[in-house]
C-alpha cells in the first residue's frame, strides 16, 4: 500500500484489506448531509482487488464516501461521482490491458470498482482511487507483482495459504450440513450404482475426476451440455489453488436426484447438485447461473453479482409502490400471479413472458413484453416464485434495493442456510394465498419494509462476493475429497479437460519457474 492518508486503527485495517463490509459499529453514529463536501483524505477503500495474489476473473473493491467531518454519507453526493480509478503497471516496461470501467454508484453513499485484467504483470499495479484529484485514503495502492490475470495457469500449491489469501470462511454451515449424511464417500459404489441409477432416468449426470490438478470428465446421458458452466469453473478454481485429488459425479439438470433417506437400504450415495431441496440428499454446489454471471462479469453478461449493485433503480421512497413479478410459466403459481394482479393491479404487477408448460393459458393470461433487470428496481417490492426449482434470480433480487416477498419453497440454493425470514425477506406462502397481506403490510409498514430490504441486501452483498464462490468451490471438494474410501482414478470413457492455451493465457508463473529479473 501507499503511504498516503490517514492511519488506520488495526482492526478496521484487517477489515479492509480482508474485503468485509464496514460493520455498523465502525461507522459514525451520524450519516453525512449529502451536500457535505467529501473528503477524498477520509474516505474508505478496501476490498480484495487491492490484494495483489488474490485473483479473481473480475477484481473489485469498495469506496466508501466520508465528510470532512468524518462521517459516512448513507446517500451518494449529488452529481455525478467525481470519483476515479487509474490502475496501470507498476513498470513502465509492461503492456497490459485493463479495462476500468467508471466506479458504480451503490446509492448508499458506497461506490463498487470493477476490473478486469487481460493480462499478467511480473513488477506489479499501481492503483489510484481519486475524488477530483485528490487521492482517496491510502491511495495510491502499490499491488506487488507478480499480478495474475484470470487465464494465467499459476495454482498456488498450499491451500491453507491461499484459503488465507482469499479470506474464505473457516466453516461454510450447508457443506457441513450437507456431508452429515456422508461420513465416507465409497467411490466403488458410486461408479457401480450411479450410471444406471442415475444417468438413465435423468441423463444429466457428470462424472468428474480431479488427478494432479487436471480435470477428467465423462458425460451420463444425453442432456450434460450445462457441464460447460462446470468446465469452466473447475478450470479456474485450478489455476488458482492446487485441487484435492477427488471422484465425483455432478448433476447438471434442474431437479435434485438423491431421495433416500439415511436409514434406508441401500442408502443415498453423495450426488453434487446446483440446487438442493428439504426432501433431498445431494450436496449443493452454487448455482450454474451465479458461477458463469461471476466468470463473465465485464464481459459476456450484463446481469451478475457485481453490476446489479450499481442499478437497483431511485431510492426507496421514489419507487412504485406496488409488487412486481415478470417470468416464465414455470409453475401454476406463476399463472396465479397473473390472476392476482389483473385483480388488484393496486397491488400487483405480473406478467408472463413466455408459455412452455401451460401454452393454453396464454389466451387467458396474455404475454407481456420482456423487461430489462435492471427496471425490476423502480418497484419497491419483488415477488419470488420458484420456477421448475428455487428461481435463479433470488440473489439479485436481494442485491437490488427493493424488498423481497419470497415464496416458501422445499427448494433451495447454497446461500439460504444464512437468510432468516422477516429480517432479510418477507416470507409468502407456498399458495400465495397471504401475499395480498404481505404487500399491503409492506406498504402501510414502510420503514418496517424498508429495513428488511437494506438487511437482505447487506447479507447478499456479504454472502454473495464473487470470491465467497471460489471459497464454496473449494470447500465442497475439500471436504469431500477427505471422505473418500478410496484413490480417485480415471475412468473409462473419461476425457482431459484442458486449460486454455492460447495468446490470452501466456504468464510466466513465479511458481513453476523463477521470474527474470530484468524487467
Amino acid at each position: 500500500m501507499g503511504s498516503r492518508g490517514l492511519p488506520l486503527p488495526p482492526l478496521l485495517l484487517l477489515l479492509l484489506l480482508l474485503g468485509a463490509a464496514l460493520p455498523p459499529l465502525l461507522r459514525p453514529a451520524e450519516s453525512a448531509d449529502p451536500a457535505d463536501p467529501v473528503s477524498a483524505e477520509r474516505s474508505l477503500a478496501w476490498g480484495p482487488g487491492l490484494a495483489a495474489g488474490l485473483t479473481l476473473p473480475v477484481r473489485y473493491f469498495y469506496i466508501q464516501a466520508v465528510s470532512a467531518a468524518g462521517r459516512n454519507f448513507s446517500r451518494s453526493p449529488p452529481g455525478r461521482t467525481q470519483f476515479k480509478v487509474v490502475i496501470k503497471a507498476l513498470s513502465p516496461k509492461e503492456v497490459t490491458r485493463i479495462y476500468t470501467p467508471l466506479p458504480l454508484d451503490r446509492n448508499d453513499g458506497t461506490f463498487l470498482m470493477r476490473y478486469r485484467m487481460y493480462g499478467s504483470v511480473r513488477k506489479g499495479l499501481k492503483i489510484e482511487i481519486l475524488y477530483g484529484d485528490q487521492h482517496v485514503a491510502q491511495s495510491p495502492y502499490i499491488l506487488k507483482g507478480p499480478v495474475y490475470h484470470e487465464y494465467c495457469d499459476c495454482p498456488e500449491e498450499d491451500p491453507e495459504i491461499w484459503q488465507n489469501v482469499m479470506s474464505c470462511p473457516s466453516q461454510e454451515p450447508q457443506i457441513t450440513k450437507d456431508l452429515i449424511s456422508f461420513p465416507t464417500i465409497d467411490l466403488q459404489r458410486m461408479l457401480k450404482e450411479i450410471p444406471t441409477k442415475f444417468s438413465q432416468t435423468r441423463g444429466a449426470i457428470v462424472h468428474y475426476t480431479i488427478l494432479n490438478n487436471h480435470i477428467y470428465r465423462r458425460s451420463l446421458g444425453k442432456y450434460t451440455d450445462f457441464k460447460m458452466f462446470s468446465d469452466e469453473m473447475f478450470l479456474s478454481l485450478a489455476r488458482k489453488v492446487h485441487l484435492p485429488d477427488v471422484e465425483f459425479y455432478l448433476n447438471v439438470g434442474d431437479w435434485p436426484v438423491e431421495y433416500r433417506k439415511a436409514n434406508d437400504t441401500p442408502g443415498p450415495i453423495p450426488v453434487i447438485s446446483w440446487c438442493g431441496s428439504a426432501d433431498s440428499k445431494d450436496i449443493v454446489l452454487p448455482t450454474y447461473d451465479v458461477t458463469h454471471s461471476t466468470l463473465e462479469t465485464l464481459r459476456g453478461v450484463t446481469n451478475d453479482l457485481l453490476s446489479i449493485q450499481g442499478n437497483t433503480g431511485p431510492f426507496w421512497e421514489n419507487k412504485t409502490e406496488r409488487a412486481l413479478f415478470r417470468g416464465r410459466d414455470s409453475r401454476e403459481e406463476r399463472l396465479h400471479l397473473v390472476k392476482l394482479s389483473k385483480e388488484n393491479p393496486e397491488l400487483l404487477d405480473a406478467g408472463i413472458t413466455g408459455y412452455f408448460f401451460f401454452r393454453e393459458k396464454e389466451k387467458e393470461l396474455g404475454k407481456v413484453q420482456l423487461m430489462g433487470f435492471f427496471d425490476f428496481f423502480k418497484y419497491k417490492y419483488q415477488v419470488n416464485v420458484d420456477g421448475t426449482v428455487a428461481a435463479y434470480r433470488f440473489p439479485y433480487l436481494l442485491l437490488g434495493d427493493s424488498l423481497v416477498l419470497k415464496q416458501d419453497s422445499q427448494y433451495y440454493e447454497h446461500f439460504y442456510i444464512g437468510l432468516k425470514p422477516w429480517k432479510h425477506y418477507v416470507p409468502v406462502k407456498r399458495n400465495l394465498e397471504d401475499l395480498l397481506e404481505k404487500i399491503k403490510w409492506a406498504k402501510e409498514n414502510d420503514e418496517e419494509a424498508r429495513k428488511i430490504a437494506k438487511e437482505g441486501q447487506l447479507m447478499a452483498r456479504e454472502l454473495l462476493q464473487p470470491h465467497r464462490l471460489y471459497c464454496y468451490y473449494y470447500k465442497v471438494l475439500q471436504k469431500y475429497a477427505k471422505r473418500q474410501a478410496s484413490k480417485p482414478e480415471i475412468r473409462d470413457g473419461m476425457e482431459l479437460v484442458p486449460q486454455p492455451d492460447d495468446r490470452d493465457s501466456v504468464c510466466s508463473c513465479h511458481r513453476k519457474k523463477p521470474l527474470r529479473e530484468d524487467l
